[in-house]
């Protein structure tokens, strides 16, 4: 159990507080601002604090992600406070967290998700252009291997370069110079900032498909802290809980990384979840891609509370109040009856 901080106000009424992790960028306040604004609804008495802090990604600018090699490049600093008692849980973007969680930690909640496709940003002498409309050999800025890979084959006409930096710092390349023709950024965050003005083009899956997680906030919790996971586990939204797990159960089998350009695209319909899942040469001239398809109705759909154990962690996810037949058959479908086609997509890398 997390050790017990209180607060105690003029009146002399004695408040919990509970302490929330979050990165210092502009876009991690926001989201971990939208997350303690639901818990306040919910548990009015409670005092949330937030604790900011750098991790090793918002340190590192001058290096492309897929070199520094490093899992947890977002999340290590984060970690190492929740596991010393600093914090009592973590808001993350949920593509940020690896799909193995070190011993102790569990993700308690994922919320619904935000729109999870990218979005092209164009430099403001592009206005109203498209990334096809784009003369040729133009330069388009992205950090991810994903994008690039995908983007080239479908837009062979433009070139890719590494862009790094936060929000605020890419948009500020973007706008300020003529090194990019337009930059590639996840709508979810452009959203959550408020600058949907700034989005040219929503790439749908037949143009990028996304990293997996992304679009979704996960909170990061220590497992054995049962009051702290009820708690959080109320944000849970069944659906996006359900394709995130998939998500990463197809990631964790591939064993990718930020240095494999993974992607998916995932949707909930009629009782049925649909994964495409596909991995990518880094120039995108190979690929290959697999549509499955799973049942997750259940017979039993009382929403029984499972045992706080570590054992019912799915690809780090505890997800108290969704259905564990639901939870499972997703499991399975981004794993286990993938094994054939992973062994072909693993031989593309």
């Amino acid at each position: 159990m997390s050790e017990k901080t209180n607060l105690q106000d003029a009146d002399g009424k004695v408040s919990r507080v509970i302490r929330v992790g979050t990165r210092k960028s502009q876009l991690a306040r926001i989201q971990t601002d939208s997350v303690v604004e639901k818990l306040k609804e919910l548990h009015p008495d409670v005092h949330f604090e937030v604790v900011a802090m750098s991790t090793t990604g918002d340190k590192i600018l001058d290096t492309a992600l897929s070199k520094i090699g490093e899992k947890s490049l977002f999340t290590k600093e984060l970690e190492n406070a929740l596991e010393k008692n600093e914090v009592d849980l973590v808001v993350h973007s949920l593509k940020d967290l690896p799909t193995v969680l070190p011993e102790g930690f569990t993700i308690g909640s994922v919320l619904k998700r935000e729109n999870p496709h990218d979005a092209v940003v164009l430099h403001p002498k592009h206005k109203g252009k498209f990334l096809e409309s784009l003369a040729k050999k133009s330069v388009v800025g992205t950090s991810s291997l994903r994008r690039a890979a995908q983007l080239k084959k479908r837009f062979p006409h433009l070139e890719f370069k590494d862009i790094r930096g936060n929000l605020n710092t890419r948009l500020k390349k973007l706008d300020e110079k003529d090194d990019f023709s337009a930059i590639i950024l996840a709508a979810a965050g452009l959203r959550r900032m408020g600058w949907e003005n700034r989005i040219s083009q929503i790439l749908g899956p037949d143009d990028c498909m996304y990293a997996v997680g992304q679009g979704a906030l996960a909170v990061e919790v220590r497992a054995r802290d049962q009051d702290i996971l009820e708690m959080v586990s109320v944000l849970n939204d069944s659906d996006t809980v359900l394709r995130c797990i998939a998500e990463r159960a197809f990631l964790k089998h591939l064993e990718g990384g930020c240095s494999v350009p993974v992607a998916v695209y995932t949707e909930v319909k009629n009782s049925q979840l649909y994964l495409t899942g596909a991995v990518y040469s880094l120039d995108g001239s190979d690929s290959l891609k697999e549509t499955m398809q799973t049942s997750i109705s259940s017979d039993n759909q009382a929403e029984e509370q499972e045992k706080v154990d570590e054992k019912v962690q799915r690809v780090g996810i505890t997800a108290l109040k969704v259905s564990e037949a639901a939870q499972d058959a997703a499991v399975n479908k981004g794993a286990k009856e993938i094994l054939t086609v992973a062994r072909q997509l693993n031989d593309v890398r």
